[in-house]
């Protein structure tokens, strides 16, 4: 498998040009297109995607360990198929709308100013997570671990206090209605 350490891989379309699966090391991905690309039999570890198009990619069994995104779109990723293995994500400034994160466990995951409409949580592990800045709206939390999470300055989040674990997590003011929109309570 090839192996790749320390490239800068700027505006590069991957959907017209062949993207070579292999182990990548410290890479950062400028400005590339990586729309609908399967990009089975690839691992990333500490590596970094700016301003990419990843919408749609196909990441079954793939490692991504220390991972950065900024300015990226990646709408309907499918990240529960990804190796889970230390897998480890941190977001800025991403669309991340249609994403799954089921079942995994992402503790400590920055997901900041980031659109994340009708994202899937259900089973994740998001203890410690810091969603401060993120748009939740339509997002799923569902038997989901929140523990010490952090949504302040979040907006469209509805989390049911009863099926989700909340010990510690941080919510300003604005995000009651989020936590008790179950129940009918009207807050002004």
């Amino acid at each position: 498998m090839p192996y790749f350490s320390d490239q800068i891989i700027q505006n590069q379309d991957f959907t017209t040009i062949p993207f070579s699966a292999g182990e990548y090391e410290k890479c950062k991905f400028i400005e590339c297109k990586f729309s609908d690309l399967n990009l089975n039999g690839s691992s990333f570890e500490s590596c970094a995607f700016q301003n990419c198009e990843l919408s749609n990619l196909k990441v079954p069994g793939v490692a991504f360990r220390d991972i950065y995104f900024e300015g990226c779109k990646m709408l309907g990723i499918h990240f529960h198929a990804a190796n889970p293995f230390l897998i480890e994500f941190g977001f800025q400034s991403c669309q991340l709308d249609y994403c799954s994160f089921y079942n995994l466990k992402l503790k400590k995951s920055k997901f900041l100013d980031s659109r994340m409409l009708e994202v899937d949580f259900t089973q994740a592990d998001l203890s410690g997570v810091d969603f401060h800045g993120s748009d939740l709206s339509g997002a799923v939390f569902s038997q989901t671990v929140l523990e010490k999470a952090d949504f302040r300055q979040s907006q469209g989040f509805r989390i049911d206090p009863e099926l989700n674990r909340l010990k510690g997590a941080r919510f300003d003011r604005d995000g009651l209605p989020g936590l008790l929109d179950k129940y009918g309570i009207k807050i002004s």
